[in-house]
């Protein structure tokens, strides 16, 4: 039987490998790929140290938001994967070889504040980095764009639910809440999806990826979604103490952050907000995209939101119909106690 004959794709991959690589270079062999339509393949240089090709197809992911992100956290002290060549026009980088683990593979209870504590010294110098005027923000229409996608794919789509009018008033009031978390006066640079696996181990730190949607929001969002993660949960009592370990670092950097109880409840409120958004994103992944991978986490983050709700009342009644109409569809994860 023949082989089948490479997509353009491929050649055009290994044509770029061997462009900086050398002749030699092995065709390169998939090493992962993310939710987008990013993915990543591994190849050899000349003197075989590992080198990873990003496949941003230019028509599907423009990779040059990923570049000016990368050098702006470059520039602001934060461990980024190295670019050591690009054609951004037609969708190729050439990067530096991090290993094939993210910390979401080597991160366990005995290690976790080790790991915590790496990520949240490349979080505070994220947060750090000043911002031109004009920066994409984390406004309203952001959030509510983002809160649209749980009715629409979770509900709608994934668990064929509607609202009724007396229901759809009790999500436009949960949304008007949540977008007033947003609104805080501690606002810097915001990753959008700092969570285990994306950061990878490197030496005594953490390489951060996958940045290129960052904006300018609330600084407790990152806090959130690494402590309040997509594909590991931790008890109560050490997010807390995290919580409190991240205060002191970033206080200590000279952000200006809320006293405890007011980060702490912004944490929470932001944690709905991304909880719901994730929950639509994973339904889409799903039935838009034909990732269905990602919904095998969904009762996670119902846990969260199970979790979260009842501390807020004014999102008592989303808790309630939550409660009646979607947990006996799909049961919350027992969190860790």
């Amino acid at each position: 039987m023949s082989e089948a004959t490479p997509a353009p794709r491929d050649l055009e991959r290994l044509a770029f490998a061997r462009a900086h690589l050398g002749p030699a270079a092995p065709v390169p062999e998939r090493a992962s790929s993310d939710a987008g339509f990013r993915s990543y393949w591994r190849t050899r240089a000349a003197d075989g140290s590992p080198r990873i090709v990003m496949d941003s197809p230019p028509d599907r992911e423009d990779v040059r938001p990923w570049l000016a992100m990368q050098a702006r956290l470059r520039t602001g002290g934060v461990r980024v994967p190295g670019v050591l060549a690009q054609d951004p026009e037609n969708g190729w980088l050439l990067l530096e070889d991090l290993g094939a683990n993210t910390v979401l593979q080597v991160i366990d209870a005995d290690s976790a504040d080790r790991w915590i504590g790496r990520a949240f010294e490349q979080l505070v110098r994220l947060q750090r980095i000043a911002l031109p005027d004009g920066f994409p923000a984390y406004d309203e229409a952001l959030v509510r764009r983002e809160l649209a996608l749980f009715p629409e794919w979770f509900l709608g789509r994934h668990l064929g639910l509607s609202l009724a009018p007396s229901e759809e008033d009790v999500w436009q009031d949960a949304c008007a809440a949540l977008v007033g978390a947003f609104r805080g006066p501690a606002q810097g640079l915001v990753h959008r999806d700092f969570i285990v696996r994306n950061l990878m181990p490197a030496g005594e730190s953490v390489a951060v990826l996958d940045f290129q949607d960052a904006v300018r929001g609330p600084l407790a969002y990152d806090v959130l979604s690494l402590l309040e993660d997509a594909f590991v949960s931790w008890p109560q009592a050490r997010v807390d103490g995290w919580i409190d370990g991240y205060l002191r670092a970033a206080r200590a950097a000279g952000l200006a952050l809320p006293e405890t109880q007011a980060f702490r409840r912004d944490f929470e409120l932001i944690g709905v907000q991304r909880h719901l958004k994730v929950l639509g994103i994973f339904a889409r992944l799903r039935h838009r995209d034909a990732k269905p991978r990602y919904l095998a986490d969904a009762p996670r983050f119902l846990a969260y939101l199970d979790r979260a709700l009842p501390r807020h009342p004014e999102l008592a009644p989303l808790h309630a119909l939550l409660a009646g109409r979607v947990f006996p569809r799909l049961a919350p994860l027992e969190l860790p106690a």
